[in-house]
């Protein structure tokens, strides 16, 4: 199961059931990773990653 939304121009992700993680097909789809934000981590977590914060 994926649940994804539209927040301020971003792809905010916030379930992701994927066995590789849709993050990484918008990534290969070109999307920039600072256009997605990893929802379902806290804003913590968020900061170490290579993607959007918010």
């Amino acid at each position: 199961m994926i649940h994804m939304d539209l927040i301020n121009h971003k792809i905010w992700i916030q379930q992701d059931g994927t066995e590789d993680g849709v993050a990484s097909e918008l990534v290969a789809l070109l999307i920039p990773k600072q256009q997605i934000v990893l929802g379902f981590k806290s804003e913590n977590r968020r900061r170490i990653t290579e993607f959007a914060v918010s």
